[in-house]
């Protein structure tokens, strides 16, 4: 009985061991994934688990008190996804008949908006400011991809129309 849960907890160190150096493994693998991908959409389709594990990244250098480090990661995630909106443009596909890549890198920038909104709260104001900064752009990207999925919606913010009536 006492070898079977010495076994059981040698299990779980292991586990938890190799289970945080997978997922720093995961996130670069998943860079791998996406530098490599040409198809915009394919590479739109990678951004929901890249973000994903980029936060959890910017996450462990906050704790770290690395803020630098996470900004670095911020940016870089900015600029994959400023890439994927940029490759779904020039790929001319409808998103709204078509919103496959579309939805996906939408979705990816609504979590990590949410993400952002909760790391700042915990941040100083000073340590703000670049994340704050980095947040800009990438709710522009947001508001550019519902646009591009609800053509016929007015864009997120904009005041309603008046009734003619």
């Amino acid at each position: 009985m006492r070898a079977t849960r010495g076994a059981w907890a040698l299990l779980l160190v292991a586990t938890l061991f190799f289970g945080s150096a997978l997922a720093e493994e995961g996130t670069a693998a998943l860079r791998s994934r996406f530098d490599a991908e040409s198809d915009p959409v394919r590479k739109a389709k990678l951004m929901p688990k890249l973000g994903e594990a980029e936060f959890r990244e910017i996450r462990k250098h906050i704790d770290e008190d690395r803020i630098a480090d996470a900004v670095a990661v911020l940016k870089q995630y900015r600029d994959e996804a400023q890439l994927c909106a940029n490759g779904l443009d020039a790929s001319k596909i409808n998103a709204e008949q078509h919103p496959s890549g579309f939805k996906e890198l939408q979705i990816s920038l609504r979590e990590s908006l949410r993400r952002l909104n909760e790391i700042t709260r915990s941040l100083s104001a000073d340590e703000q400011a670049p994340f704050l900064e980095v947040r800009e752009g990438l709710d522009e990207i947001n508001r550019h991809m519902i646009q591009k999925l609800f053509p016929h919606e007015p864009p997120p913010g904009a005041p309603p129309e008046k009734d003619a009536h």
